[in-house]
């Protein structure tokens, strides 16, 4: 970047943070709250895995909920219903994305739109490819990277974005910087106790926020023995040294999908976008109390309900069929 622009990071030590880690080959596993008490305090920048409705890791984002944790900044492919609960629980600050909603079907995020013009949380938005090479980049180590992605449009000016002429080809291209979050969140069907994880399905960009995160949390529908990676070493996704707490987690993302294992609970997305509609922040605060505060997440499970959860999973293998 130019010398006019200023300094978002200092480079040395956001590398320097990740070349410092205990890479050695030790048990990880702990309990949620033991990984959200340990390695997010307040003011931290959490980079949220998974994209929209798919492997969002919700057993996480709860458990910050009732620890309290305030003034954070949230950065995510695609952001959705985890940031309307962080906004209503007084956790955010700054939140970083391409996209803010449940999903298509229930329309921009109404949260984000009375927060953001009442100025009590900022937002900014990139491209979403964008946002990918900003995780990209520092998952490499480097300040920035090139790209024509929104080169032209308002993100470039709202950004501030540098730009460059193609030493190669004379073309002109923006530099987009590194992004580099304190702590990562994945949610994954498998994990052994090292922190060796796999993904099934796509994995967004999972792999890049786990190379550039100071730390990273690991949310696994199962643990399974280390064997299992031995044996298939092409599928670990994201490998031990990268991650620094491990939790079991079964149905840890719910109510997104987890592929494989089972599908989104869209009803849940209506009912928690029509309160949100009907009655506002209200409607969020209700849902928290209902389901997040003075609970553990298996509580919230068994509030679905077991026969729900299976139907989900039936609607998953269907869909694998």
């Amino acid at each position: 970047m130019s010398n006019k622009s200023a300094h978002l990071f200092d480079l040395k030590e956001v590398r320097g943070r990740i070349e410092r880690k205990d890479k050695s080959i030790r048990p990880k596993i702990m309990s949620l709250q033991d990984a959200v008490k340990q390695f997010i305090p307040s003011g931290s920048h959490v980079a949220v895995g998974g994209c929209l409705y798919s492997r969002t890791p919700t057993a996480v984002i709860h458990e910050i909920i009732r620890q309290k944790r305030a003034d954070l900044t949230i950065s995510r492919s695609l952001t959705g219903m985890e940031a309307d609960l962080l906004l209503a629980a007084s956790a955010l600050r700054k939140v970083v994305t391409s996209w803010w909603s449940i999903g298509y079907a229930w329309g921009i995020s109404r949260m984000m739109r009375k927060f953001v013009q009442e100025g009590k949380v900022e937002f900014e938005e990139w491209s979403h490819l964008a946002l990918g090479l900003r995780y990209r980049a520092a998952g490499m180590g480097t300040s920035f990277l090139p790209t024509f992605s929104m080169l032209g449009t308002d993100l470039e000016r709202t950004n501030k974005v540098e730009k460059i002429v193609c030493p190669y080809t004379g073309e002109k291209m923006l530099l987009v910087p590194a992004l580099y979050p304190d702590v990562g969140l994945i949610h994954a069907q498998r994990a052994d106790k090292f922190g060796n994880v796999e993904i099934n399905g796509f994995h967004f960009m999972d792999e890049d926020i786990a190379r550039a995160s100071g730390q990273v949390i690991v949310t696994a529908e199962e643990i399974v023995d280390s064997d299992h990676f031995r044996n298939q070493p092409d599928r670990t996704v994201i490998p031990f040294f990268c991650v620094d707490a491990v939790v079991e987690v079964p149905y840890g993302s719910y109510p997104s999908e987890c592929w494989n294992r089972y599908d989104a609970d869209f009803s849940h997305f209506s009912d928690f976008s029509q309160a949100t509609n009907e009655k506002g922040v209200n409607g969020v605060n209700e849902y928290l109390s209902k389901y997040v505060y003075g609970k553990s997440f298996q509580n919230f499970l068994d509030m679905i309900g077991t026969g729900r959860l299976v139907e989900l999973r039936k609607s998953m293998e269907n869909v694998i069929r």
